[in-house]
């Protein structure tokens, strides 16, 4: 008998274990195990035949239409798992741990693995996912305004041994208009939040944990309401830089990209910049004058950040004067924050 296991075990055996995710591709695209293959059983157009045949006619109909789109792809679906399997074993699941599932594992174990399969499948694992942004983090929160090297700072964090949950990694943006330059496509919603939990569990909850201040989203992503509650209300570390020192980190982030990327990205704040100052920074931007742009931006950034700050009633905010000091020294005064020795 196929061995079933709980969503609890099955993510940690995924820690050694190889994943195959047998929904469809568009299922798993939407969202999936940060850790799995995809190998469907049935395409998304085979699902989408088979599910009508279900809805018109049936259980029966439906099983026997799907094993005649699935016969002629069978030895290679089976070939594409068997590449994925160490030490003879694997585990499987689809969407909530039925049929799919386990005729792929009935596969598996004609061809001699053992595979183990999710019971609830990815379902069970969505609701984990959603339940663990509940949970109490030891959070500070790192501020600034913009071009103030808040991720490069992150990294030195973690580089000195700190644990961080960088937010714009896994949304893959960088937070501001500009910020989708040079980063893949974001993943889905569910996608990112999966990715969160993998990072998130394997944190010490009993430590620190170092998060950039952000927006609720971050492009296209939102922040799980559990992670930013408790991002609005821990402590927060500001940094103060200067403006020069800012737009120098900006420059040095986003100059490179083509006139017309950096156009797109202004024109994304247009309304909020006014169409005097829009047009103004367009026309910089066409006649190669990109600090004088970005300059503009950085002004905007400057008002909205510090009305936001001047809103803040909970968060308890500590500022440390980082003007002319290296991101290095900068990560010191940081960790000593932390320690207390203030």
């Amino acid at each position: 008998m196929t061995k079933s296991v709980s969503i609890e075990e099955f993510i940690e055996l995924a820690d050694q274990m190889p994943i195959i995710d047998v929904r469809s591709e568009n299922e798993f695209f939407s969202g999936h195990f940060p850790s799995a293959g995809n190998i469907p059983i049935l395409s998304d157009e085979q699902r989408k035949i088979v599910g009508t045949i279900y809805k018109q006619n049936g259980r029966e109909p439906a099983v026997f239409k799907g094993l005649e789109l699935l016969g002629p792809f069978m030895s290679i679906r089976l070939k594409q798992g068997v590449k994925l399997v160490k030490d003879n074993q694997v585990l499987v699941h689809c969407w909530r741990g039925g049929m799919r599932s386990q005729f792929y594992a009935f596969l598996l174990e004609f061809y001699g693995i053992e595979p183990i399969l999710l019971k609830g499948g990815y379902k069970a694992f969505r609701g984990v996912v959603l339940k663990s942004f509940e949970e109490p983090l030891k959070i500070i929160v790192l501020g600034g305004k913009t071009g103030s090297g808040k991720t490069i700072l992150l990294n030195h964090l973690k580089e000195h041994g700190e644990q961080i949950l960088d937010l714009e990694h896994f949304a893959n943006h960088r937070g501001s208009t500009f910020g989708a330059l040079g980063m893949e496509d974001q993943p889905s919603q569910e996608q990112f939040e999966n990715n969160l939990f993998a990072t998130i569990r394997k944190l010490d909850k009993n430590k620190i944990i170092w998060i950039e201040d952000e927006s609720r989203t971050i492009g296209a992503r939102v922040i799980p309401e559990g992670i930013w509650s408790q991002m609005k209300t821990t402590e927060k570390i500001y940094l103060d830089r200067d403006f020069e020192e800012r737009l120098n980190q900006i420059m040095e982030d986003y100059a490179n990209f083509s006139i017309a990327d950096l156009k797109v990205s202004m024109l994304r704040i247009g309304k909020r910049l006014g169409p005097q100052h829009v047009k103004r920074a367009i026309e910089l931007l066409e006649n190669g004058e990109i600090r004088e742009a970005f300059a503009m931006a950085l002004i905007y950034y400057d008002k909205t950040y510090s009305y936001n700050l001047e809103q803040n009633t909970t968060n308890k905010i500590t500022k440390i004067a980082a003007q002319g000091i290296s991101y290095l020294e900068i990560t010191k005064q940081l960790i000593s924050l932390k320690d207390g020795n203030k």
